[in-house]
């Protein structure tokens, strides 16, 4: 379950710099954090979700 938590960690980091991104209108940086914080946020959702069902 870690694993989860330091994924959705560093989601939530990257959107944030995405979002810092966006308000310098640096978009090369911003279409980059997008991609990152989307693919860590699926994998952490994908790994809360397999715990969940491998618990039942």
């Amino acid at each position: 379950m870690r694993h989860c938590y330091v994924r959705f960690t560093l989601g939530l980091t990257f959107i944030a710099c995405l979002i810092f991104s966006l308000v310098t209108m640096n978009l090369p940086f911003a279409a980059l954090y997008l991609a990152l914080g989307i693919g860590f946020l699926s994998s952490a959702y994908a790994l809360w979700k397999k715990d969940r069902d491998e618990r039942r």
